[in-house]
């Protein structure tokens, strides 16, 4: 296998055990899918952290694969690795005899050793061949990509994937380009970029090749497709009190988990009645405000952090949330029926065991 390429520091290590601690940590065996495995640093930590916990972790790079397996290696009797894209986790878990699980971690984006490893082709900063492919083992490379796609369908990856303004222009310069040579090499790809993007441009927002090449990996590795097709797979298969961390590392997939996680939250009965219907509730809830950043410590020691954006769920009980729903507006109606006028509750306190319901403080211990 040869020695470790890369540098390789867990990004929100501390943040994402603290966030799956609640659902790993459970009596009894738990079991906790890395989908994105890397280089297995996520993976060591929550193995150490919970002896009684079951890893199954996929990637699609078999380099990676094999340095998490020496990585995990005291673990062997708790961890079962796959050569596996995260849109496959169903068929994963199914042939494994999983139907659920109790924690997910994706941690998108390139790994440190793609981005390390001078001959894959991920980094503008060093000249290698342009593959690209997190799994070399199958699919198309990025220098076909380049020098196959027509121009308008390479401005759309470039437009798209990479939120580039000018990938019209930069995609005209590579037809123009390739007609006289194929463009094999990163350091070419990446000098015909800067040189295409207007100066007042290349001033601000790092290397002009950055967007590029972000598009064109995106592309070859189809990781917003598969992030698609994923996170709703993997939340179906989430227990009850299961949880869900999603690291993003740019606007797209942080979309994508937005939007996924929204259709999960929000209560899906009609918004006048004044109770939750069986089954059109909330079947998880969101962890956090928003997006977490790192804070300005993890960046420090761990630049590759500085883009992250953190997203976490829980998958919630049903039948006690509808219970507690029902039990919040069952209240809310009451105190306002007090406050209604002649009605002659404003000074009364209702006493337990009014109407079947209970005290108003159960009520409340219902919706905290």
């Amino acid at each position: 296998m040869g020695e470790l390429r890369g540098a390789h520091v867990p990004v929100l290590l501390e943040r994402c055990l603290e966030l799956l601690a609640p659902a790993l940590g459970r009596a009894g065996r738990t079991v906790y899918v890395d989908a994105t495995l890397g280089l297995g640093g996520h993976a060591e930590a929550v193995l150490a952290t919970h002896p009684q916990t079951m890893l199954v972790g996929l990637d699609r790079d078999t380099e990676a694969l094999a340095h998490a397996r020496v990585r995990l290696a005291r673990f062997a009797d708790r961890v079962h690795l796959e050569h596996a894209v995260y849109d496959e986790l169903p068929d994963v878990l199914d042939r494994l005899g999983h139907p659920v699980v109790d924690g997910i971690l994706f941690d998108l984006g390139v790994s440190s050793l793609q981005l390390d490893a001078p001959d894959r082709g991920f980094a503008y900063a060093q000249d290698a061949p342009l593959d690209m492919r997190m799994d070399q083992t199958r699919g198309l490379t990025a220098e076909e990509v380049v020098n196959t796609y027509p121009h308008p369908d390479l401005a759309r990856v470039l437009r798209v994937y990479g939120e580039e303004k000018f990938a019209p222009r930069i995609a005209s310069a590579i037809v123009r380009e390739r007609e006289r040579d194929p463009i094999t090499s990163s350091a070419r790809l990446a000098e015909l970029v800067r040189q295409t993007i207007p100066a007042p441009a290349r001033r601000t927002g790092g290397h002009p090749a950055k967007r590029t090449f972000q598009a064109l990996r995106i592309e070859v590795n189809r990781e917003l497709a598969a992030l698609e097709t994923a996170l709703p797979a993997a939340l179906d298969r989430l227990t009850i009190e299961g949880r869900l961390v999603v690291l993003s590392y740019h606007s797209l997939e942080d979309r994508l988990t937005k939007v996924a996680l929204a259709d999960r939250v929000r209560s899906k009965g009609p918004v006048d009645l004044p109770v939750e219907l069986p089954g059109t509730g909330p079947t998880f809830r969101l962890l956090s405000r928003g997006a977490e950043l790192p804070g300005e410590a993890e960046v420090a020691m761990n630049p590759r952090a500085a883009s992250v954006r953190l997203r976490a769920a829980e998958r919630l009980d049903p039948t006690a949330e509808q219970r507690r729903r029902t039990d919040r507006e069952r209240y809310r109606r009451r105190v306002r029926a007090m406050h209604q006028p002649g009605t002659g509750s404003a000074v009364r306190r209702p006493t337990p065991g009014d109407d079947g319901t209970g005290t108003d403080e159960e009520g409340e211990g219902h919706d905290s």
